[in-house]
């Protein structure tokens, strides 16, 4: 029954478009379906949207949160004959980019279609061949044939640009398309509210939907600014490791079950990264435990996600990264398994469940 409601929700919510800053799609389908579970919300001025569970006023606040928006392109120019020049938005995989299916986002029932052109290969030299284009050298075809065509569509400078939406079912329960990240942390996350809405008991849950991940971590910290939470566990994706170019990265693998990551450092650009509080850490393990459920390890550079600032908000907030796991990282088709999905929501489900008075947010009252 829960796997059905992930693929449900999950495959919904991927044939949205919804490039950071334009996440008005995706925000709106959820916030429909938490209506339709009976959990009220509210949407803060840069797009968050917020349900909060109330629970006991002596424990520990929990913000539980993972993010929306996809990463892309925005329209930069519409030459004179209709092909359209962008930058990236996020971290685009550029290697990934050439021929690919795009989606010119109007607005819905206007959305326009295209391709990212690759040089015909008959025409391609040898030096060519090898080389990988940046994005502000591709351009994009709808088929218009000029600007006056192309701007009568609707698109123009700082139209959002995504990969085609896809959803394409594999073998057993593995799901490749786009935007698994993070599609698969909203559509976990709409489990748990289910489930946290029939509990008799536990710690006040905020459950967000952020905005603005893939544009420098942006939506989270307003959130936890205005919610000041005293525990946060952010859902998002694990880098599967189980794949020959991936085997030096770690022991993650798909279908192995949910994750928790103990180190990430970006690395590059923002310095930032999270060491998990050793109670969330615990916490994790013996809900784990309990359940009798694989839990998986991550230590990674090059990773970074919004817990990076929502850990410094306010006191200092007891933070951790959980998710799961994922091939093929923001290239346009991402892979993941639901049954890591299923893995997810009963991990999470008990692990709130635990957090009563008691939880230990001093580091020094932490068992060794």
């Amino acid at each position: 029954m829960m796997k059905d409601r992930l693929r449900h929700d999950l495959t919904s919510l991927m044939g949205l478009p919804g490039l950071s800053g334009h996440e008005d799609r995706v925000r709106r389908a959820i916030a429909a379906e938490l209506d339709r579970i009976g959990l009220s919300h509210r949407t803060d001025r840069l797009g968050n949207l917020i349900a909060t569970v109330a629970g006991d006023p002596a424990s520990p606040s929990v913000m539980v949160f993972t993010h929306m928006d996809q990463l892309g392109f925005v329209v930069r120019k519409v030459e004179a004959d209709g092909l359209i020049r962008v930058e990236r938005l996020g971290g685009v995989a550029e290697r990934a980019m050439a021929a690919q299916a795009v989606l010119c986002c109007v607005g819905e029932g206007r959305d326009v279609p295209g391709v990212i052109l690759n040089k015909a290969h008959h025409a391609t030299t040898p030096e060519e061949k090898y080389r990988v284009l940046k994005t502000p050298e591709i351009v994009i075809d709808t088929g218009h044939g000029s600007r006056q065509a192309v701007e009568a569509a609707g698109i123009r400078i700082g139209t959002p640009v995504v990969y085609m939406p896809q959803v394409m079912p594999l073998a057993g329960d593995r799901i490749a398309g786009t935007s698994v990240d993070d599609r698969a942390g909203c559509a976990a996350q709409l489990e748990l509210a289910r489930s946290l809405t029939d509990r008799e008991s536990g710690p006040t849950v905020h459950l967000v939907w952020t905005v603005q991940e893939e544009f420098n971590l942006r939506g989270a910290q307003v959130a936890a600014q205005v919610l000041r939470p005293d525990i946060a566990i952010q859902i998002d994706l694990m880098l599967a490791t189980d794949t020959p170019d991936m085997a030096d990265r770690g022991e993650m693998t798909l279908g192995g079950g949910p994750g928790i990551s103990l180190y990430s450092f970006h690395g590059r650009g923002t310095l930032n990264g999270v060491l998990p509080h050793p109670a969330m850490v615990r916490l994790m393990e013996d809900s784990a435990a309990t359940l009798n459920l694989p839990l998986q390890r991550s230590a990674q550079v090059g990773v970074l996600t919004d817990l990076s600032y929502v850990q410094l908000v306010g006191d200092g907030v007891a933070s951790i990264d959980v998710g799961f796991p994922m091939r093929a990282s923001h290239s346009a088709l991402e892979v993941c398994d639901l049954d890591d999905l299923v893995g997810l929501v009963r991990l999470l489900d008990e692990a709130v469940a635990r957090i009563g008075p008691d939880f230990p947010l001093n580091r020094d009252e932490v068992p060794a």
